[in-house]
């Protein structure tokens, strides 16, 4: 099942007093889908992250990305300048990891009430601080398979304060794959081993993709960092990855 025509909408997730916005892509039909939470970058949800929703939803999956800056910027997208960097930064700065959990179980929520999708179990993927994020979410009971993708601070940090993400290991439920470049400054290859030993330690269901020679943003074609290469390699592995754990039946 692949490019399946789609539709797509902007949407509100109900969460408390919070208003979440979200971007939806689900294949056009009759059928039932699996769900799959979209987690932006540092630059909102902006072109390439709903290009990316989109996709896999062409794939046979109803996808939505929440703004996980709805807190502290609602609206906020941006590009990939210098100046966006510092400014999306700023947002993530003031991020917190517990709300950032609530927020995606109310996307889960959203989806579960969906009458297009099967509620059995989700996929989750993330890219930049996305792809920490994606790493936190697969703790969710909810969250049967996730990719991660060049999430930096791992090892290092939680958003928020705290102890560093990757001590929260031992509690992902699912199947996790993640995905570094390996020219990427922002997460060292020790930190790729360490992430890699935690998951073999608490005996997750995981594998690591390592990308020689590329750098951060790898999967972004708006990105001069862009690898067409890496990202069919990683993009096939995501295919495999939500095929295997998430039911396509209807």
């Amino acid at each position: 099942m692949t490019d399946l025509e789609i539709r797509t909408n902007h949407v509100k997730v109900p969460h408390g007093d919070l208003q979440i916005d979200a971007y939806l892509a689900q294949p056009v039909g009759q059928l039932s889908f699996p769900g799959v939470i979209v987690i932006q970058e540092i630059f909102g949800v902006n072109a390439h992250i709903r290009e990316v929703t989109e996709r896999i939803a062409k794939e046979g999956y109803v996808a939505i990305a929440p703004a996980i800056y709805q807190r502290q910027a609602p609206g906020y997208q941006a590009g990939y300048t210098p100046e966006d960097i510092q400014e999306g930064r700023k947002y993530k700065e003031q991020t917190k990891a517990s709300e950032l959990l609530s927020d995606i179980q109310a996307t889960i929520n959203y989806l579960q009430k969906l009458p297009e999708v099967k509620a059995e179990g989700f996929g989750c993927i993330g890219f930049c601080f996305g792809g920490h994020i994606a790493y936190l979410a697969a703790t969710l009971p909810d969250i049967k398979a996730t990719a991660s993708f060049y999430g930096a601070g791992i090892t290092t940090m939680t958003p928020g304060g705290g102890e560093p993400t990757v001590t929260r290991t031992k509690d992902i439920k699912g199947t996790i794959y993640a995905f570094f470049g390996m020219a990427d400054a922002s997460i060292p290859s020790e930190q790729v081993a360490q992430i890699e030993a935690e998951l073999t330690k608490h005996h997750i269901h995981h594998r690591i993709f390592r990308y020689d020679g590329v750098d951060h943003g790898f999967f972004c074609d708006h990105r001069s960092s862009y690898d067409a290469e890496a990202a069919k390699a990683a993009w096939q592995q995501v295919k495999q990855l939500f095929q295997m754990n998430l039911s396509l039946e209807t």
